[in-house]
């Protein structure tokens, strides 16, 4: 059988968030290559004939790094293996989904990318924060908390501060610098801002604060990553909309019914 990569968003934490696409992927696969982010209840839905190898990102820590990982999905594929890729989230929004796919291409071997649901989109949504709303928010931009570094543009504080509603994914360690300059881009410092810890999962914690006090607050208490700020107006909605809590998720993962008839 000749090879094929897959490279699948898990999802955003929750088990039971993956794609009706991308589990039986996962079940398929010879060669199974996920990061930290991935619940651990899907690893248990891989054959027991799957390699299994963890190639997780953390912050200031990276099992391997990017151009090695990359190299190995090629190797995998070459030698004929069904890999999956699995990272969580979706792997077009920060996944490196483009170096790894540009590989695949460049050596003339098959690719898929499976979308998945994005923390950007699942973090407020669990938190009870619509990203958009009817005369408070009809823009929204999803941005790297990262520093932007090589031959990259600079992010434009300036133009983001005029974004009615802002998603920084991993930005929780630069929190106080992403204030900072939408701050001095003229965002108002009343802005309302919640970071959504863990998102979806059986850990999840909301913090509210805004621009000015963010800083301040997050220095009060320790939250895990990974975090995802929400900026804008719309964050005040969570007071009547937060309808998640964590005791709402389980342990157990079910697949679902409908994937025996997908599969057949």
């Amino acid at each position: 059988m000749s090879g094929k990569a897959y490279l699948v968003g898990a999802g955003p934490g929750r088990a039971d968030l993956i794609t009706v696409r991308g589990l039986p992927l996962l079940r398929q696969a010879d060669v199974v290559l996920y990061d930290w982010l991935v619940a651990p209840q899907l690893l248990e839905q891989t054959s027991p004939g799957a390699e299994r190898i963890f190639v997780g990102k953390a912050h200031n820590h990276h099992a391997l790094e990017q151009d090695v990982l990359t190299a190995l999905i090629v190797e995998h594929v070459r030698a004929g293996h069904q890999v999956v890729r699995l990272k969580g989230g979706d792997p077009g929004i920060f996944g490196h989904v483009g170096e790894e796919a540009l590989a695949l291409a460049r050596a003339g071997l098959p690719f898929e990318i499976v979308p998945g649901v994005s923390s950007a989109l699942a973090a407020p949504a669990y938190a009870g924060i619509p990203l958009t709303y009817r005369g408070l928010a009809a823009s929204v931009a999803v941005v790297t908390g990262h520093e932007v570094s090589g031959a990259h543009q600079p992010t434009d504080w300036a133009a983001l501060a005029r974004i009615h509603t802002l998603v920084v994914l991993m930005g929780l360690h630069r929190a106080d610098a992403v204030c900072a300059a939408l701050l001095a881009a003229g965002r108002a410092p009343e802005t309302p801002v919640a970071v959504v810890s863990r998102a979806t999962t059986s850990e999840q914690v909301v913090l509210r604060a805004t621009l000015a006090t963010l800083p301040a607050t997050l220095c009060q208490c320790a939250l895990a990553t990974p975090a995802v700020l929400v900026i804008g107006e719309v964050v005040t909605l969570a007071e009547q909309l937060a309808w998640f809590t964590p005791a709402m998720v389980s342990d157990s993962f079910a697949p679902f019914d409908i994937l025996q008839d997908y599969m057949r």
